[in-house]
């Protein structure tokens, strides 16, 4: 199927921290008609997430902070329980990973494993997220964590069957710690 795709208008809606962007826009599949739409679109920049995992003792490293747009979608504390992550800025996606890493957990990782990059949201948001994965052991502690500036992580090392648990009664809910949890059941890397 070939897509050929018409701008009509990009309009900046905000350019605050963040640029959210109206677009209107006509699609035109296999040279048919074409069929306009009007979207918002949130550029917030791409970002990396590492899980780190012990497999002696079958650990894994998360962490648990505010995050308000939770919060505003009825998640009555607005903490969530995720693998650390951040957005790229300037860095290369494993240099990132490693980075949030340290200022997160504490743990200053060896060997790091990049498993694949995917859209979590891309019916409007265009952020791309580069996923690794990296066994630690207290040999890695560079510090408590807590992350930088204005966070206030909790750092949790959790069993991995308590992980998965977490996941299928609902205490774990972002998208990219789901993912990551269970590519290392699929794995058997934790057995």
């Amino acid at each position: 199927m070939s897509i050929k795709i018409e701008v009509i208008k990009d309009k900046i809606l905000s350019d605050n921290y963040f640029i959210l962007r109206n677009i209107t826009y006509d699609l035109y599949r296999n040279e048919a008609e074409a069929i306009r739409h009007k979207r918002e679109v949130y550029d917030r920049g791409n970002g990396a997430t590492i899980l780190l995992y012990n497999r002696e003792k079958k650990t894994v490293v998360l962490t648990r902070q505010f995050r308000i747009a939770t919060w505003v979608n009825g998640n009555a504390d607005g903490m969530l329980i995720e693998a650390c992550a951040g957005l790229l800025d300037a860095d290369e996606p494993e240099v990132c990973a490693r980075k949030e890493a340290i200022e997160e957990t504490g743990y200053q990782v060896g060997e790091v494993e990049k498993v694949f990059e995917l859209y979590m949201s891309p019916g409007g948001v265009t952020e791309l997220i580069y996923f690794y994965i990296a066994e630690y052991t207290e040999a890695h502690r560079e510090h408590a964590g807590g992350g930088i500036d204005d966070e206030d992580i909790d750092v949790l090392e959790l069993p991995f069957p308590r992980a998965l648990e977490m996941v299928a009664n609902g205490e774990i809910r972002d998208g990219k710690t789901v993912i990551l949890l269970q590519l290392l059941q699929l794995r058997r890397l934790m057995n």
